[in-house]
């Protein structure tokens, strides 16, 4: 599993936010790993908690000369992203060699240029944080815009959920045969959806979308054959889901057998759930980049969690063993 051109051993902890993902990530490594090979375990990363919120990590145990990976998503609060800058800090003041932030959940990726005037480009300023803190790489999963990897000093290891959601893909195309059709729920999403649609040799609706203002969809339009056809809606990000509810319930007025959905993140904030439960939806793919909401169990009916931890355990040994990761992503 790792080979013995380089001495620097593997370290691998995880930030508190992302310790669900974390433990699955090493439970697939386990899998992976020869008999004759060591266990690999979560490391010992301690967080200090302060009365008036601060907080302080610290490692429990020496990372002089390792490769570390720190697992954490910087989904809300921002408390999580400062967690994982202080914990690459922590681990570059302790010696080690190299610090490698598998962020699978890359907030802030939304603000990626300046879309009108006196904005941030928080995206930017992100990659400028974790530089600052000491990153020599990071890996994460479907950016929101590929051009964001360009805001990056250091390596970025981008992975896509496509690997992972192909399968699933592939068995609805099975059992739709002629009428499974792909659908981008904006024009910012044909690239991706059109990806899919070319590997399957599926048809694809894009959706055109107007804004009232943020997070407040005005109008869907669907372009394309959607009477008679079973629609997935494929994006990178749920947020609020008024566009992915709003175009799935367009769809089905407009003649639609089913609509289901896949994203990467499942960001889900305000009304989230509730629309979805409500909603035209069938199904709703999902990936564990960020852990759904325990609280609202009871509306997670539609939802279907297709795990990513066997694809970064991949995807770590690979980069720890300086092997190419590009060929792993078809699409």
């Amino acid at each position: 599993m790792i080979n013995d051109l380089h001495k620097h051993r593997m370290a691998i902890f995880t930030c508190d936010a992302t310790r669900y993902f974390a433990e699955k990530v090493v439970e697939a490594m386990n899998r992976m790993k020869r008999p004759d090979e060591p266990e690999v375990v979560l490391g010992g990363l301690d967080v200090a908690r302060f009365s008036d919120g601060e907080f302080q990590p610290s490692f429990s145990e020496s990372v002089r000369g390792a490769t570390c990976f720190i697992l954490q998503s910087t989904f809300p609060p921002t408390d999580n992203l400062m967690e994982l800058l202080l914990s690459i800090d922590a681990a570059k003041r302790a010696s080690a060699n190299k610090v490698i932030a598998v962020i699978p959940y890359y907030g802030w990726a939304r603000q990626d240029r300046k879309d009108k005037p006196r904005v941030s480009i928080g995206a930017k300023l992100v990659a400028n944080m974790l530089k600052v803190a000491g990153t020599d790489a990071i890996m994460t999963c479907d950016l929101h815009a590929d051009q964001i990897q360009a805001f990056f000093d250091f390596p970025v290891n981008h992975l896509y959920a496509s690997y992972d959601f192909l399968f699933i893909l592939e068995k609805l195309h099975k059992q739709f045969k002629d009428t499974l059709t792909l659908a981008a729920p904006d024009m910012g999403g044909a690239k991706r959806v059109n990806a899919y649609a070319k590997h399957l040799h599926t048809p694809m609706v894009i959706c055109h979308k107007t804004r009232a203002r943020a997070n407040v969809v005005e109008k869907i339009v669907p372009i394309g054959e959607v009477e008679g056809r079973d629609i997935v809606i494929i994006d990178d990000i749920i947020d609020t889901a008024g566009t992915l509810t709003e175009a799935a319930n367009e769809l089905l007025r407009r003649g639609a057998n089913s609509v289901r959905a896949f994203a990467t993140h499942a960001v889900l904030s305000g009304p989230a759930y509730e629309r979805i439960d409500k909603s035209a939806l069938t199904e709703v793919y999902v990936t564990d980049t960020i852990p759904l909401d325990p609280s609202k169990k009871e509306l997670q009916g539609k939802f279907r969690v297709v795990s990513m931890a066997e694809t970064f355990a991949r995807m770590m040994l690979r980069v720890y063993n300086y092997e190419p990761i590009s060929s792993e992503f078809p699409l």
